[in-house]
């Protein structure tokens, strides 16, 4: 074989190869895995089967896995369990100073829907009588911010407070029964603590700190299907936008999901914000914020740039 004619071949199967390469990444998987909490725009997109409806004319399937907190969501996107799911803030800066394989996919301000509650006949009435009091949340969540940025607004230290890290579902009743002296925590369970446990609101986050939640999907997933991410992502805000503008179709939704009363769904529902969008750099902003101050005071291991695992589309 002449060199030149060896070069030519040996070119096109290079080309042939990158370009099976590049097919076999950007063909979608079988199946997609999201993970979800009792609450938000995935809990929509599941009752309405908009991913679904999507996803089915490309032969991909979608599996729901519900989380009580986004801690083991994020534990669980790490090694490849779940594809794509919907965090607070606090969660994804843990995940990521311990080295998780996640990426930023969209972001989504919160304006209500979570904070601190005290018993309804508690003595505490502002931010600086927490000082000494045992206040539960869950460790690495939204929550955990909150109590964080709401002590440093009253010049207060984590070490004033004894800090008691439950789940949701264990919070609750130790709020109920006065194993803690005060809970703070998200919608629905805001909600159940304010209607079924007669919870006074002490702090609304709103009140506090800007506060955003996020979409992050698995590292591996958004490299190897990065079409297939933007679609989850567009999908999902179509899912949102429809609920901003169908509130009580959305607590009928929830209510039917998560088997929480409507009553509490309904509260939920009337104050939560669903839009979501792109990560901007004032969102990318608010949380190196978050992930600085948790690193100052040595919650995370070390410090960490949100920046770096922010996703984006090259392909759009």
């Amino acid at each position: 074989m002449k060199r030149r004619d060896f070069l030519q071949l040996a070119l096109g199967t290079a080309v042939a190869s990158a370009f099976s390469a590049r097919a076999s990444a950007d063909a979608g998987p079988k199946e997609i895995r999201i993970g979800y909490q009792k609450n938000g725009v995935l809990v929509i997109a599941r009752e309405r089967a908009t991913l679904e409806g999507h996803f089915a004319p490309q032969g991909i399937a979608v599996k729901w896995v519900e989380f009580s907190s986004g801690p083991p969501m994020m534990e669980a996107m790490n090694v490849g369990s779940i594809d794509y799911g919907a965090v607070g803030d606090s969660p994804p800066v843990f995940a990521q100073a311990a080295g998780a394989a996640i990426v930023y996919a969209a972001g989504q301000p919160i304006t209500n829907g979570q904070g601190i509650l005290v018993p309804k006949d508690s003595p505490i009435r502002t931010i600086a009588d927490l000082k000494g009091k045992r206040i539960g949340f869950t460790k690495g969540s939204s929550a955990h911010n909150i109590v964080v940025q709401t002590l440093e607004k009253a010049g207060l230290t984590y070490g004033d407070i004894t800090p008691v890290y439950l789940a949701p579902p264990e919070a609750g009743p130790a709020f109920a029964n006065s194993s803690i002296d005060a809970w703070a925590i998200w919608d629905p369970y805001f909600a159940i603590g304010e209607t079924r446990q007669q919870g006074r609101i002490l702090v609304n986050a709103r009140e506090i700190t800007k506060t955003n939640s996020f979409y992050i999907a698995n590292r591996d997933f958004a490299n190897k299907h990065s079409l297939i991410l933007q679609q989850i992502i567009d999908v999902t805000a179509s899912t949102a936008g429809w609920a901003e503008a169908h509130r009580e179709h959305v607590a009928r939704s929830l209510s039917a999901v998560t088997g929480i009363p409507l009553d509490i769904q309904t509260v939920a529902a009337n104050r939560s914000s669903f839009a979501i969008g792109p990560m901007t750099d004032d969102i990318i902003a608010t949380q190196q914020g978050v992930a600085d101050r948790f690193f100052k005071l040595g919650l995370i291991p070390r410090q960490i740039a949100v920046r770096d695992i922010v996703w984006r589309n090259q392909q759009t």
